[in-house]
């Protein structure tokens, strides 16, 4: 069984303003032109191998600095220099 009070449709008092609809809403045309894909997807290779060049250009050079220099820096020798802990004992 319901329970409560049925809702009733409340009415505008007379004399006020009402919105009306602005028409109809866009939507998309049947015939409108197929918008090519092709673009964006070249756009997309052409970036990933120039990122991917640069990248194996930067660390190439990374690495003929790294093999290429045979002095350490002063906080490699310090390193260097420091004692050695003994091995723990089993």
């Amino acid at each position: 069984m319901a329970q409560g009070k049925l809702k009733v449709k409340s009415k505008l008092p007379t004399g006020t303003k009402t919105k009306k609809g602005k028409g109809k809403p866009v939507t998309k045309r049947n015939n409108a032109p197929v918008k090519s894909k092709n673009i964006a997807v070249e756009r997309n290779k052409m970036k990933a191998k120039v990122t991917k060049m640069v990248n194996a250009q930067a660390e190439q050079q990374l690495r003929a600095l790294a093999t290429s220099s045979g002095e350490l820096s002063a906080a490699q020798q310090h390193v260097a220099k420091a004692p050695k802990a003994p091995a723990p004992a089993k």
